[in-house]
Parts: C-alpha cells; sequence; structure tokens
C-alpha cells in the first residue's frame, strides 16, 4: 500500500447555502489528494504526459458520512494499493481535525495514450516506481 496525506483548509466558496461543503467539492478534494500522491512516488501528472500518457477518470464514487464546514482542516488520506494494469484504482478518506471520516470514496483510471487516445497498458516507468514503492511496504523493517 502507498498513502500520502493532503491538508485542505475548507474555503468559504467551498461551501453551500446550507453552510457546508458542498458534496462536488470532496471530488476536487480527491484530485489534489491523487496529485499529491504522484508527486509523492515521483510520478507527478507532467511526467506521465511527458512519457506519452493521459490518465482520465472512468469511474468515481463517494459515500459521504458528516459534513465539512467553512475553514475545517481536513486530511486527505490517497492510497494505492495495487499495481495498476490498463486501470488504476486509487482510494480516498477525508477526516477533520477530530479525526472522524467525513467522506471516503474512489476513482478508477485508465492509462490512455496520448498519441492514440486509446486505453494502454500502464507505462513500465510508472509500474517501476510503483512496483517499487508496494515492495519497500511490504518488506519488513
Amino acid at each position: 500500500m502507498i498513502s500520502s496525506s493532503t491538508p485542505v483548509r475548507v474555503r468559504y466558496a467551498d461551501t453551500d447555502q446550507m453552510k457546508m461543503v458542498y458534496y462536488g467539492k470532496f471530488f476536487e478534494y480527491f484530485e489534489q489528494g491523487r496529485s499529491d500522491l504522484l508527486r509523492d512516488i515521483g510520478m507527478p501528472y507532467p511526467e506521465i504526459e511527458r512519457i506519452g500518457y493521459y490518465l482520465p477518470v472512468i469511474e468515481a464514487h463517494a459515500r459521504y458520512h458528516r459534513s465539512a464546514r467553512y475553514d475545517d482542516l481536513l486530511t486527505v488520506t490517497t492510497i494505492l494499493r495495487e499495481r495498476p494494469q490498463v486501470r488504476v484504482r486509487i482510494e480516498y478518506e477525508i477526516h477533520n481535525e477530530r479525526r472522524e471520516l467525513l467522506a471516503e470514496g474512489h476513482t478508477i483510471h485508465s492509462f490512455v495514450r496520448s498519441e492514440t487516445g486509446k486505453p494502454a497498458r500502464a507505462p513500465q516507468e510508472f509500474l517501476d516506481i510503483v512496483g517499487k514503492k508496494l515492495g519497500a511496504a511490504h518488506s519488513p523493517a
């Protein structure tokens, strides 16, 4: 398992008329966590694009447990559990400062060759980095 934590401060613009974070904003928080995870493992989006791939979202799911409000400090935990193939599943948990689970979910992405727009196996560079990180997570300390 590879994981990363991202702090997010709720902006006023993220809230709805009920003064709670609008449900769709959680997908933006997932995106921030995903971007940070990819950067943390050494394969940020610009690098994926440089080697000729895109990583579009083909499925997104969220389950909401509690509300968040303006100025709350949230932690987005982003998790990659398995070595990808043509698709990669990334999981998310969002907690508040009291460590209460507010939302959880996942996104599924397809590796797509930028020159053809067709799905393809994950690039070897990505597999090497993920394999190394997953292997390190499973090796004894």
